[in-house]
């Protein structure tokens, strides 16, 4: 089954596709997307990730992206907290969502870990995160600078308009303002980690342009619950472009293990 749409939650309109089983027969998983995504810039990896999972798998796109409602900019320095906390439990909500695997990449992945560390959701089963962040680095603001000229003289807006539409302006510069005020270095989430007690999935790619190793290390050392990492080899920031097959293989694999862990605890 493949279905799309737009849920209304209290912020707003938020366009989805839903791929696979419904909520009512199967567990789903949740995408996440990145500081620039949205449900296309998945591309094709929803609907295969439900297909090698057998389970639910609905993308969205957040307020300000894609096709979602805009909203306006500068956003506010702690938007991930009030994605994580307020907006995704509403998500759920009107999805009609029962069990949940939050896969989160990049800004997705540090929603999912504020949304399981602060809100204890008993519906959020596990977390899988893909080249989150806990806390700013060097490296991070550098690739974001390149990427604010890239979009100001490289063509970086027009390609990201066939995706975002009138959203383009809005989804760029509310990221990208907000990682490169000078206040944002001392943006960190680390405090949630305790808090995040299923099971967790860390990944990473070795070549990732916009975080170190060292975000692994903090996620895995601080998470309340078990944890497995991967580290992927050719592999770049957008996990899901560069190694899509394996990606979805450790993805599997980790949730066929969470759930059979559930059903040996009924």
């Amino acid at each position: 089954m493949t279905r799309s749409g737009q849920l209304q939650v209290p912020a707003g309109r938020l366009e989805y596709v839903w791929h696979g089983p419904a909520p009512e027969l199967a567990p789903t998983l949740v995408l996440l997307h990145e500081g620039l995504g949205c449900v296309e810039l998945w591309r094709d990896f929803p609907e295969r990730l439900a297909a090698e999972t057998g389970l639910g798998v609905m993308a969205y796109s957040r307020l300000g992206y894609g096709r979602s409602d805009p909203v306006d900019v500068p956003r506010p320095l702690t938007y991930m907290h009030e994605e994580g906390r307020d907006v995704l439990p509403a998500v759920l909500d009107a999805a009609g969502i029962q069990r949940a695997i939050l896969i989160g990449h990049s800004d997705g992945g540090s929603i999912a870990l504020i949304n399981a560390g602060a809100v204890s959701d008993p519906r959020v089963r596990a977390v899988v995160t893909l080249a989150a962040h806990v806390f700013n680095e060097q490296v991070c603001v550098d690739s974001i600078r390149a990427a604010r000229d890239a979009y100001r003289e490289q063509g970086l807006r027009d390609r990201l308009a066939r995706y975002h539409g009138a959203n383009v302006d809005c989804a760029f510069w509310g990221w990208n303002r907000a990682w490169l005020d000078p206040d944002f270095w001392h943006w960190n989430i680390e405090e949630f980690l305790p808090g995040v007690r299923v099971p967790a999935l860390v990944m990473q790619g070795e070549q990732d342009e916009y975080g170190t190793v060292a975000q692994v290390d903090a996620i895995c050392r601080q998470l309340g619950g078990p944890v497995q990492r991967r580290l992927l080899a050719d592999c770049g920031h957008g996990m899901h472009r560069d190694q899509p097959d394996a990606l979805r293989k450790q993805i599997a694999a980790f949730v066929s293990e969470v759930l059979e862990r559930d059903r040996a605890l009924v």
